[in-house]
């Protein structure tokens, strides 16, 4: 068994990751890595084109969207992700019961008995926006208020019925899901998927990314390679990437690197992971990495907001401070 160190870790995992870019289409990156964070649309599609190819843009992974070739829904964790339509079902396969067990308790709060979740899904128009469906359930008389609507979308979405998929504009709709059957059994190849496209992971990483049980993720790691990072137990699928020192990297918010993962200390120290999220309210901002090690956040130009800026929580050298700023102001994906 291979023993690494955290550095050497981190590279690797930077490697897996596809944060030097790769020769991949966008919907090839997002199959690869089965799914991406996606609860912010913007920057899930830019976490996409960093993975992709040089010179793939926004509107690249826009069109890979249009095409039906990528997909957003709620496949694990109860959280949005970009997923191909096939990693989708197998996804769903594994997690929608017990998803939709777990939230029970919450529809029941809601007033959202049997009845009511079969109309809202009888109700509701297709390739629609959000505002669109919600008019359409309170033209019908049925509240969407208080949370119903999104958890509406959300309970039928987990079922199956929809999700988010070609574009109006800005606004992404909800997009009827054409059934397609689940591979027999689709876990071992998930595992595989996101090994390959986050190594090295542990089991309890595993295990808390899909919200499925231990005993099921150990059965799934046969075939990968086991290596330990300073004592612990990880796993890797193929040969270990060592791309060497890289340098400074810039990630979107809620990206794979930070969220991926059971526990981010391996990244990030807590003083960065407070930076990341300020005030804990869920909402994780860009990230800095400078050879893999998180050093700060940063902000993109914006229509209302001219200059690139960025904070450092970590210290730097002069000339890795230089290289951040430059970094920043050459940013392609503003």
């Amino acid at each position: 068994m291979q023993n690494l160190t955290i550095a050497e870790a981190r590279r690797a995992r930077w490697a897996s990751q596809l944060l030097g870019g790769s020769e991949l289409t966008p919907a090839q990156v997002v199959d690869r890595a089965v799914a991406l964070q996606g609860q912010d649309l913007p920057a899930v599609m830019r976490a996409i084109a960093i993975r992709s190819a040089p010179g793939t843009t926004i509107d690249d992974v826009k069109a890979a969207f249009e095409r039906g070739e990528i997909v957003r829904s709620w496949p694990a964790r109860g959280t949005l992700f970009a997923t191909t339509p096939r990693h989708l079902a197998n996804l769903l396969s594994l997690t929608a019961e017990r998803i939709h067990r777990s939230t029970a308790t919450r529809r029941a709060q809601l007033g959202l008995d049997d009845a009511t979740l079969a109309r809202a899904l009888e109700i509701a128009p297709r390739a629609a926006t959000r505002a669109e469906v919600l008019a359409a359930w309170t033209a019908a008389g049925l509240d969407p208020s208080g949370g119903r609507g999104y958890h509406l979308i959300f309970h039928h979405a987990v079922a199956g019925a929809w999700h988010w998929g070609a574009f109006r504009g800005d606004e992404q709709l909800l997009t009827e899901t054409v059934a397609a059957a689940a591979d027999p059994d689709p876990l071992p190849a998930i595992v595989r998927g996101l090994v390959a496209a986050r190594g090295p992971v542990t089991e309890n990483d595993l295990a808390w990314w899909l919200k499925l049980p231990k005993t099921a993720i150990r059965r799934a790691l046969d075939g990968l390679t086991e290596v330990s990072v300073e004592g612990e137990r990880a796993w890797v699928a193929g040969e270990l990437a060592d791309p060497g020192d890289t340098g400074v990297t810039l990630l979107p918010g809620f990206d794979e690197w930070i969220l991926g993962y059971e526990k981010r200390d391996f990244t990030a120290s807590s003083a960065v992971q407070k930076a990341l999220v300020p005030g804990n309210n869920g909402v994780f901002r860009p990230a800095v990495l400078v050879d893999g090690v998180t050093v700060g956040t940063w902000q993109h130009r914006t229509r209302s907001r001219r200059e690139a800026t960025f904070e450092l929580v970590e210290k730097v050298t002069a000339a890795t401070r230089k290289r951040i700023e430059r970094a920043v102001g050459d940013w392609p994906h503003a």
